[in-house]
């Protein structure tokens, strides 16, 4: 056994080392007996990165910074930071690091206690890459910058500093490895809880939310009748079933009409109904589509139109059973090609209501 200094305990003294390591209890772990997630804490803003010209700006804000071994060190860079931005190669695109580092002579020998943003440029390539910082140096990475060739554009700012919370808190990250059970986080549809083995969404997308996509803007195609997924009736979904109703304004020429069908995760069934006018119907005539129910994903619907300056409504109800997470979209083209566009209208709209 090797005996060790618990904190606050008078008479004792305590090096570096040994209060990071006890810190990092307050801090997300990493997974490993006496790791730690470095970052900045949600919300914050703190340390963005950004480009304007040939300068570059590190806002202020605080942040853990893991080393395996050490703990995790707070810094807070309270003015920020600011660098120079290297010129662009003649002819290849190369990427940057921003990155925050702490300097711990007892640990880099370095010379030097102290920490601050660094910029560290990368090598131009046609397959360019981040840099990584070399040596024993303790840091974390901020953002990248992506710099293209001489004349190819301004450089763009990703900014990939990582989020962490205390130790329990829900991570609002995605990507986030799941290290114990009830552990959370926000995958940015929705709320995950870890059961060990996997990732799964608890009540917020269960039973009863109404997921909603209204179109904001018109959408026009012409030429094809490849239906694809409409850019504002596309929802993100988890396995379950869900009743589908769907309100749909268009307008067309009657040659080319309206061509409606679904683009679903693999796996899913179910069954809809267009209520809407019959394909080369003249005139505004109620002819009723019965019929036209149909598995999700495995056969469109023809629907009638009447003249580009013509505005009609479709209404479509139906269920999708989802086996696999993904996106549930209406898809839709024209039902015979032509230079005519047909139009669906902005105000249209897709709402699913989660029902098991």
């Amino acid at each position: 056994m090797v005996a060790v200094d618990p904190t606050w305990i008078n008479g004792i003294s305590y090096d570096g080392a040994e209060l990071r390591r006890v810190q990092a209890m307050g801090v997300m772990s990493d997974g490993t007996a006496l790791g730690a997630r470095g970052g900045v804490l949600p919300g914050s803003g703190g340390l963005a990165v950004s480009v304007a010209g040939t300068a570059i700006t590190v806002g202020s804000g605080t942040a853990w910074v893991y080393r395996s071994g050490q703990g995790v060190y707070g810094v807070s860079l309270n003015s920020g930071a600011s660098a120079t931005l290297n010129a662009a190669h003649a002819t290849l695109p190369r990427i940057d690091l921003v990155y925050l580092r702490v300097w711990d002579n007892s640990v880099d020998a370095s010379g030097l206690n102290t920490a601050d943003a660094v910029y560290l440029p990368g090598t131009a390539s046609s397959t360019p890459a981040a840099p990584t910082p070399a040596g024993t140096q303790i840091y974390l990475p901020l953002a990248t910058i992506s710099v293209p060739a001489s004349g190819g554009g301004s450089p763009s700012v990703n900014n990939i500093v990582a989020k962490t919370v205390a130790a329990g808190g829900i991570l609002p990250d995605p990507s986030a490895a799941g290290y114990y059970v009830g552990q959370y986080r926000d995958d940015g549809t929705g709320l995950q809880r870890y059961d060990g083995t996997a990732w799964g969404y608890v009540q917020p997308l269960g039973v009863g939310r109404v997921l909603w996509g209204r179109k904001t803007a018109n959408t026009a195609r012409a030429s094809t009748i490849t239906i694809t997924a409409d850019p504002h009736m596309s929802l993100s979904v988890v396995p379950g079933t869900y009743a589908i109703d769907a309100m749909v304004l268009y307008a067309g020429d009657s040659t080319n009409e309206l061509r409606l069908g679904w683009i679903a995760p693999a796996g899913t069934t179910g069954a809809w109904w267009p209520d809407a006018q019959d394909p080369s119907a003249a005139g505004f005539a109620a002819l009723p589509r019965w019929g036209a129910v149909t598995d999700i994903g495995t056969s469109m619907q023809q629907i009638g139109a009447i003249g580009t300056n013509n505005t009609l409504a479709c209404r479509i109800v139906g269920t999708a059973t989802v086996t696999t997470a993904g996106t549930l979209a209406l898809a839709w083209a024209q039902s015979v090609s032509g230079a005519t566009a047909t139009t669906l209208f902005a105000h249209s709209h897709l709402r699913l209501q989660r029902v098991s």
